[in-house]
């Protein structure tokens, strides 16, 4: 497990392949602009836990792809729907993503919430509860590299570090080169 700033970096790299998809670079700035703070989502369980009623503890049901699926589908397309709204007209976010605001707010919750759990799924167990990603499935964990030590200063600036690299890379490979899309014309 990663402290806050890593698993945002996580939620970045899995965002970036978004430059090769998004028409334009004002949109893309504001899908990964609003999307890398729901790499965050799995962690409400630390704010759930203070609740006894509920019984959830960190790392538990919130920490699974289930429930990972189960926000994607729920909020979504309310984050697709509120982004439309907010940045719907504006240069910030173009006609075409408007269109299709539900399912970009589908796929910012997913990759994200996936991210979450991939982070931490590179941490050393010994500190922290081992994830069951597939529950109900699946009872137990079903994998743990055991590469980052819990809390790791360095692995979290790395994997922003990372974020922030590839988000880089992919902007260069799409539009860098000439300020316009580079590659992917097919795909306006």
């Amino acid at each position: 497990m990663v402290d806050v700033l890593g698993h945002l970096g996580m939620a970045l790299v899995w965002l970036s392949p978004c430059w090769l998809f998004i028409d334009d670079q004002r949109t893309a700035v504001t899908f990964l602009a609003v999307g890398f703070w729901f790499g965050m989502l799995p962690d409400v369980d630390l704010v759930l836990s203070n609740i006894d009623a509920l019984g959830i503890h960190h790392h538990g049901v919130v920490h699974t792809i289930l429930f990972v699926t189960l926000a994607a589908v729920t909020v979504g397309p309310l984050l697709g729907l509120a982004m439309r709204r907010v940045f719907g007209g504006t240069k910030w976010f173009s006609r075409r993503a408007a269109a299709r605001a539900v399912p970009l707010g589908v796929i910012i919750v997913f990759v994200t919430g996936l991210a979450h759990l991939f982070a931490d799924t590179l941490s050393a167990p010994d500190k922290s509860t081992r994830l069951e990603l597939l529950w109900p499935l699946v009872e137990g964990p079903i994998v743990y590299t055991d590469v980052l030590y819990y809390k790791s200063f360095w692995a979290t600036i790395a994997l922003f570090a990372a974020g922030l690299a590839f988000n880089a890379a992919f902007w260069y490979l799409t539009f860098g080169r000439s300020g316009s899309r580079a590659v992917g014309d097919a795909t306006r």
